[in-house]
């Protein structure tokens, strides 16, 4: 059977004012993961936070009890130099890492943020050492990628340097409450249909109107910003994703 629904509401549009709290009520209303997203002001135009953030969001939310577990900080890492800072959000409470293809295959294996290296990583090196600090591995594209890079990636028979999931993103990376692109959906159709048990990640403009197009093309982990943190019933939101993703998967369509 294919994988379970998760549903991972994106903090992003969450009160920064409060939050902690914002992050334990979300994991009350339901949700599975918390989706953090890291931006550097480098790889896409937009900054966010950083470890520092995490590290104090951390103890507002029980650690997972296991891999995919409820509570994991699933940590959208849209950065120039994915390597350098896989230590700190390992230290900080992240749980699975997901980095971008496009940044793993022009950046380098420097492993320390005040490091310098002349070495370049790759993806399949930076799985292998998101694995080696204890942490799930991710991979994401961009819009404007093929999905054909992925196929090399996820056909290697090493599970050291396979990744834990495939992040499509629905929208163009670096700001929340943008629209659904639907023309990102082949992707998610095509990874489906070649890796049936992997996670497949979609995020950028999901919410009730347009799950059921994502959860048929496959996608069984929903990342929702405003749609989730912006409703006046939370947990009726997540209810509603959870049950699109559902219906498909009983019903044999994922």
């Amino acid at each position: 059977m294919t994988p379970k629904p998760i549903i991972a509401p994106s903090i992003l549009s969450a009160d920064f004012a409060a939050l902690g709290a914002a992050c334990s009520d979300t994991i009350h209303h339901g949700a599975d993961w918390l989706h953090i997203d890291i931006m550097d002001g480098h790889f896409v135009p937009n900054i966010t936070f950083g470890a520092p953030v995490v590290t104090k969001i951390r103890p507002h939310v029980e650690r997972p009890k296991a891999a995919n577990g409820r509570g994991t900080f699933d940590c959208h890492m849209m950065i120039a130099e994915p390597k350098k800072w896989v230590k700190e959000f390992q230290k900080a409470g992240c749980d699975l890492y997901c980095f971008h293809y496009e940044a793993a295959i022009a950046s380098t294996a420097a492993e320390n943020p005040a490091d310098h290296s002349d070495a370049k990583t790759s993806p399949t090196a930076l799985i292998k050492y998101i694995h080696q600090q204890g942490m799930q591995a991710g991979i994401a594209i961009k819009p404007d990628t093929p999905v054909d890079v992925l196929w090399d990636i996820l056909a290697n028979q090493n599970k050291d340097e396979s990744p834990d999931m495939v992040l499509v993103m629905t929208v163009h990376p670096g700001f929340g409450g943008q629209k659904f692109m639907a023309s990102e959906l082949p992707k998610v159709k095509a990874v489906r249909e070649r890796y049936p048990d992997l996670n497949i990640e979609v995020d950028g403009g999901l919410g009730p109107s347009t799950i059921d197009q994502a959860a048929d093309a496959g996608a069984n982990v929903i990342v929702a910003g405003s749609a989730v943190f912006g409703a006046n019933d939370p947990a009726d939101v997540i209810a509603q994703l959870r049950a699109t993703v559902e219906k498909r998967r009983d019903s044999g369509h994922l």
